[in-house]
């Protein structure tokens, strides 16, 4: 059986989530604002590139008119965290008023966002560890296979089979803010420091200081997730971490990514949450604060 879905984001994630979905059989749609990017995906398609250079590419239709994608009745939510306002602002035109809008972004924030616009009943969470990196306009190469996770929600049903039929490793959670602290917890330990010292992910680990620095991330937005009344998905926050770190050694971070390419960073949503929501319960959290200034300072420097 195929579905329609409408993909909200033309990037790394994104252009994987459209190709896997193509392939699969399912209609795709994808809404944005990078011309490049837009301009790529309707010439070639969306298209994959494995660790031996072979490329695939597959049929996606791609917009930036969210009237032409109108009355979609399940859409993902794949844009960075600071472009989310744009997105809830698209889905009020294109998201059937039965609809359901998944965000799947990083950072905390994004789904209340979304809710302003839309309505509680047509947003739902989902977190998602699959990692990709964007080598060109509608042009990705898998950076690791994650896990999808997604809230319990009665108007999922078609959306879950077309993201398992994708072979995409899918589960139906019932606390997907716990899921979302966690990885939020993950998030602020290695983003910032791969960004701001240009070294992948496995690199924290065989540098004392990174790692140390790591640790003290981890930590503090842990302590913050305890006074938001959050049980996170693992014990120690640390272990979790380096864990990550371990597994997608070779992996550049998005925001990596984001400050090589000059594009904005979601150091807000990250670090910044984790300040602004420890500053509420009287939490000091001088490392995150500290990555939050250190990264927005490059991305001013980067892109003003």
């Amino acid at each position: 059986m195929t579905t329609d879905i409408l993909l909200v984001g033309t990037g790394a994630l994104a252009t994987l989530f459209a190709a896997r979905l193509s392939e699969a059989g399912h209609s795709v749609s994808m809404l944005g604002t990078w011309k490049n990017g837009l301009k790529a995906l309707q010439e070639n398609g969306a298209r994959i590139v494995d660790s031996n250079g072979n490329e695939r590419a597959y049929k996606v239709r791609a917009t930036d008119d969210p009237r032409e994608v109108s009355g979609a009745k399940h859409a993902l939510v794949l844009v960075k965290s600071w472009q989310t306002e744009r997105a809830a602002r698209q889905l009020k035109e294109s998201l059937a008023d039965d609809g359901l809008a998944i965000t799947l972004q990083n950072g905390i924030g994004n789904k209340e966002t979304l809710i302003r616009d839309l309505g509680t009943g047509r947003v739902s969470l989902g977190i998602t560890t699959t990692g990709a990196t964007l080598v060109g306009p509608g042009l990705v190469k898998m950076g690791g296979e994650g896990t999808i996770s997604l809230e319990q929600n009665q108007a999922l049903g078609p959306l879950e089979a077309a993201l398992r039929s994708s072979n995409f490793n899918l589960q139906i959670v019932d606390d997907a803010k716990s899921l979302m602290w966690g990885k939020l917890v993950i998030n602020a330990a290695i983003n910032p420091l791969t960004a701001l010292l240009r070294i992948t992910n496995g690199e924290l680990l065989s540098r004392p200081l990174a790692r140390k620095v790591m640790s003290a991330l981890a930590r503090e937005t842990a302590e913050v997730a305890k006074a938001e009344h959050v049980h996170l998905p693992f014990s120690n926050p640390v272990d979790a971490a380096e864990d990550v770190a371990r597994k997608t050694a070779a992996n550049m971070s998005s925001m990596f990514q984001d400050v090589r390419r000059g594009a904005p960073t979601e150091i807000d949503a990250i670090c910044g949450a984790v300040t602004m929501h420890g500053r509420k319960h009287g939490i000091q959290t001088p490392y995150n604060r500290a990555c939050w200034q250190l990264v927005g300072q490059i991305a001013n420097l980067t892109y003003a």
